[in-house]
């Protein structure tokens, strides 16, 4: 059966139900002629007389009406596959894939992943966590995660979480009989725990005061690649370290870490989530957007 056979079929049914040409042309949005060519060109084809024709009514034929009886249960099934498909279009479902790095993983987007699965039962979330600067479309990712300096200017971005804030502490004990730091060049007398990024690059502290920028290079018997392994390094005293405010606000509240050069870690733009510019936005990315954009 060829296509056209198949539209001349649903044609033929939306003629026998209105018992009209002209309705069923408002309601395939065709016109008259077309609808009636559709038709002839099926009992051509079939060589049947499907409708029979008065000046004032169209009804199916013994041959017809057989047909379209045969037809129903199909043309129903078809409905209903082009329903559930237009559902599917609208209902958030199907695979997600984002690329994240292991601190928006662990800050913006665990607090939240329960709910978020909770209420988007039909989307299966993967996330790929990994800290060097990926294509996401050409890595095959539906959108990606960075923080604000870093995005790439042809990216829809939105933000999903708060400014961030870098602290650097250490424990009371690394600091005993020891001036505290006044400026970051103090450092140069201190231990610190420095931090390997996958790629191999080794963090240089950054730091910012009345317009003062300074990125230093920092020295230390400690090099880790990981955040939370930097937190109780420095909580075992290993030396000064350098991280996201959040690792670390419960023990500096518990007096179990020392701030220092507070004055001269500014606020900056948090994480947002980012990807390609698209006129069709997977129902699945709208999702995860709204439901992580950041309100506060």
């Amino acid at each position: 059966m060829s296509r056209n056979q198949l539209s001349h079929l649903a044609v033929l049914s939306v003629v026998a139900q209105h018992g009209s040409f002209r309705a069923a042309a408002r309601e395939l949005g065709i016109a008259p002629s077309a609808v009636s060519h559709a038709v002839s060109v099926l009992e051509a084809r079939l060589g049947v007389r499907l409708l029979a024709r008065t000046t004032r009514s169209v009804a199916p034929t013994g041959e017809g009406a057989a047909l379209l009886e045969r037809l129903r249960p199909a043309l129903s099934e078809i409905d209903l596959a082009l329903a559930q498909a237009k559902e599917a279009r609208d209902r958030p479902a199907g695979n997600l894939r984002l690329n994240v790095p292991r601190t928006a993983a662990e800050l913006a987007l665990a607090p939240r992943l329960g709910a978020f699965v909770s209420a988007y039962p039909d989307i299966t979330l993967e996330i790929v966590s990994e800290d060097r600067f990926t294509d996401v479309v050409e890595g095959g990712f539906d959108a990606g995660v960075r923080l604000g300096e870093s995005l790439q200017r042809d990216m829809i971005a939105v933000r999903i979480g708060p400014q961030l804030r870098g602290a650097v502490v250490a424990a009371p004990s690394c600091l005993d009989g020891r001036e505290l730091p006044l400026h970051p060049r103090d450092l140069a007398g201190h231990r610190c725990i420095r931090f390997r990024f996958s790629s191999g690059v080794i963090y240089r502290w950054e730091f910012e005061k009345d317009g003062e920028e300074i990125v230093m290079d920092v020295d230390g018997p400690l090099i880790l690649g990981e955040d939370r392994g930097i937190v109780q390094a420095a909580l075992d005293g290993a030396g000064v370290a350098f991280l996201f405010e959040d690792y670390v606000s419960q023990p500096l509240a518990e007096g179990r870490l020392v701030r220092m050069l507070e004055d001269w870690c500014p606020p900056f733009d948090g994480f947002f989530v980012y990807y390609p510019s698209r006129k069709q936005m997977r129902p699945a990315l709208r999702a995860f957007v709204d439901f992580f954009r950041w309100r506060g």
